[in-house]
């Protein structure tokens, strides 16, 4: 194995991730809203985890994990780190029926932990282990893509057996299957999609449809009301989707493009302000017209104001995603891998997108969802049509000098 120093966060970055762990994604909750953390601001020793100080990370030359010792043979058992709220539960809240129904048909028992609040502060907690080759402790892991292109490019994530993953292989969905940072999901498969969308309140609009980036950035009766997120991959992808560019494949004169863009609507005061999930009592209200809004937002906010609407533009939306892994030394691989295909059966994956409600990742859930509730089954923030599929987009995969200086550049355009 080859060693490297580890990356140092740049005051930029390191304000990226504060903002998006007391704002962003980070700071929202499972089922009300988008993203888990009960902690708040992370502290910026826990940023530091990331790569600024501690264990030299070992790093295969090959990108692969050394395959561990599988004894899944004998023994029937492995441990699944989550987020909370991210798992089905009955209704008098003390069983986790999917899971169970899992060890009754393959007599493996599942140690299911929620013990994942962040991203970043769930990296410093497995990353002295996989630094020294040791085993985590966890069999799956659950992380969102920028993470998972991490662990994977670090080689601390064991590449999948096929064989293994007969329903995941086929059920994938066409927009989940090959990220760039992990072509033809040799080591990973998606737990969920997070859809970056335009939402609007219909009565502050007028009645008026909001449905692209242009109309929120030059509309001149949306002055002053329109807000856009603070996390750069979001406001940053989603002009450039509208400046006809790829998220996957822009360059850095496009970067400069869309970050000219959005500060030309800021000099104008066009857009109100740069916002982290607090948009959302801003939106309801009517403070704010339209917005660029995470899709758990949007559904939750519905439930309570009829006026909220969501819309796809034309020319495309960023979708991230929440991901499985098996870590390096892992005990029980194998089991793993059951584990990740019993939840690409239909029947499975739809009793889990009815708990959870976000974008399923599973082809073939429609008409087992809609025995459970044909509401979500019509929702396509749940199951995006074929249309809405194809319009997605994911912001591709950065080096850590493109990423200090994109996320300096973001700053300078918010204030941060």
């Amino acid at each position: 194995m080859e060693s490297h120093e580890p990356e140092r966060l740049s005051p930029a970055r390191a304000a990226a991730m504060r903002r998006s762990l007391t704002s962003g994604r980070g700071a929202l909750t499972r089922r009300s809203l988008l993203r888990a953390s009960g902690m708040g601001a992370l502290a910026l020793g826990g940023i530091g985890a990331l790569g600024a100080c501690g264990i030299p990370p070992a790093r295969r030359a090959d990108g692969d994990a050394a395959a561990s010792d599988d004894h899944s043979a004998k023994e029937k058992e492995l441990t699944f780190s989550n987020w909370t709220e991210y798992m089905d539960v009955s209704e008098d809240e003390k069983s986790r029926p999917t899971l169970q129904a899992f060890t009754r048909r393959t007599g493996i028992t599942v140690k299911y932990t929620e013990d994942i609040n962040d991203n970043v502060e769930f990296f410093g907690k497995i990353k002295p282990q996989l630094a020294a080759g040791q085993d985590t402790g966890r069999d799956l892991i659950c992380v969102t893509d920028w993470l998972a292109a991490r662990v994977i490019r670090l080689g601390w994530a064991q590449k999948l057996d096929p064989a293994n993953l007969p329903h995941a292989f086929a059920n994938v969905s066409a927009q989940f299957r090959s990220p760039d940072w992990d072509p033809g999901r040799a080591h990973s498969y998606p737990w969920t999609g997070i859809p970056t969308v335009i939402a609007y309140n219909v009565k502050a609009t007028g009645g008026r449809k909001v449905d692209s980036i242009t109309q929120l950035l030059d509309d001149p009766k949306l002055k002053g009301r329109v807000s856009f997120l603070s996390e750069m991959r979001d406001s940053v992808g989603m002009t450039l989707l509208d400046l006809g560019k790829d998220p996957g494949t822009f360059a850095d004169a496009d970067f400069d493009a869309a970050i000219g863009r959005l500060q030309k609507a800021v000099d104008r005061k066009q857009i109100r302000r740069f916002t982290g999930n607090d948009y959302t009592a801003d939106l309801s209200k009517g403070d704010i017209a339209a917005c660029v809004a995470w899709a758990g937002d949007v559904i939750q906010l519905q439930a309570d104001n009829p006026d909220i609407r969501f819309a796809i533009p034309a020319a495309g939306y960023i979708t991230s995603s929440d991901n499985l892994l098996v870590p390096a030394g892992s005990r029980h691989k194998t089991n793993a891998e059951k584990l990740i295909d019993y939840y690409y059966e239909p029947p499975v994956a739809a009793r889990l997108a009815a708990y959870i409600n976000y974008v399923c990742p599973v082809d073939g859930v429609r008409d087992e969802l809609a025995k459970i509730d044909k509401s979500m089954a019509a929702n396509t923030l749940i199951l995006p049509d074929r249309e809405m599929a194809a319009k997605s987009r994911s912001f591709r995969s950065l080096s850590a000098a493109e990423e200090t200086a994109y996320e300096e550049k973001f700053a300078k355009l918010i204030g941060a």
